[in-house]
């Protein structure tokens, strides 16, 4: 008996020594952690109040502020019900969805794979969405808005940090 007591001491002595918890497998990366303060969600909802999508955009000038600089980058990536492509202003094709920044349409939008560079700042994937990087101006209000015909839209609001 005074032997197991000696030996539960010791094991009890050792296991609060241990440097491992369940948080050391939810290490995230500088870039994982602005992301998730950067992204915004929204409800696309039709003028009879149905949701007809979501809406998710991140800022990517606060997360890469040396490779985004000069102009105004979001990666963006939308679900909708009725499987729709943005409109991409250099392109002759109109499409019903379209993003403005301040009323203002995009200088660059770039559809983009599943599985691409930013695709590891957001924690949910899905083959069903639609991933795209969008370049606007640079201007001092961030009014994000996707328009989807006339029937519905969403609007995300940014704060440029100073």
């Amino acid at each position: 008996m005074k032997t197991f007591f000696i030996v539960l001491i010791f094991l009890i002595s050792f296991a609060g020594c241990s440097s491992k918890n369940a948080f050391d497998k939810f290490k995230l990366t500088k870039e994982q952690e602005l992301s998730i303060s950067s992204l915004q969600n929204s409800k696309i909802t039709s003028k009879t109040g149905e949701v007809d999508g979501v809406f998710s955009a991140i800022y990517l000038n606060e997360i890469y502020p040396e490779s985004f600089n000069t102009d105004e980058y979001f990666f963006v990536y939308t679900f909708i019900k009725d499987s729709k492509e943005m409109n991409n202003p250099k392109d002759k094709v109109e499409t019903d969805l379209t993003l403005k920044l301040n009323s203002k349409p995009p200088i660059k939008l770039k559809k983009l794979p599943q599985n691409n560079r930013f695709s590891k700042l957001v924690s949910i994937k899905s083959a069903w969405n639609k991933y795209y990087l969008v370049a606007f101006k640079a201007d001092e209000n961030l009014s994000l808005v996707l328009e989807n015909g006339q029937s519905s839209s969403a609007s995300l609001v940014y704060q440029k940090d100073e």
